[in-house]
């Protein structure tokens, strides 16, 4: 899985491509928590949450492969998610007891923002979170 970007260190953009695979989602979080965007402890763990969300939706929805891009901001941190599949994401309905179904609730009420931008190839999922912000 090469980093189209390769300065891990680095406060631009970067990305990575990975695969339609359960393994994604750990890898996923753990390239966008690498760009060390704050250590605000708190954020990072909601960050994280809204990564596994989307990937995962990458993963078993759209089965293509994806790429995560990270664009780090003084005020704001924009992760974004683009796979080749055209069906945007939509809210469920499912009983409280099913184990999926719950992913755009939680994104909505964790990120700052987010929003979906289809693209010839695909679409994009994006999520937003500000700095210093008070926990959501």
């Amino acid at each position: 899985m090469p980093h189209l970007s390769t300065d891990p260190g680095s406060k631009r953009e970067q990305e990575r491509q990975f695969p339609p695979e359960p393994g994604s989602a750990p890898a996923a979080r753990q390239f966008v928590l690498g760009v060390g965007w704050s250590e605000d402890v708190e954020l990072n763990n909601r960050l994280s949450t809204v990564v596994s969300e989307v990937v995962t939706n990458a993963i078993l929805h759209a089965r293509t492969p994806f790429v995560v891009r990270v664009t780090p901001g003084e005020k704001a941190l924009r992760v974004a998610v683009s796979d080749r599949s055209s069906v945007f994401p939509s809210k469920r309905s499912y009983d409280s007891l099913q184990p999926t179904g719950r992913g755009i609730q939680i994104i909505e009420a964790i990120a700052d923002r987010w929003g979906v931008t289809p693209d010839p190839s695909g679409k994009t999922v994006w999520f937003e979170f500000a700095r210093g912000k008070a926990a959501r």
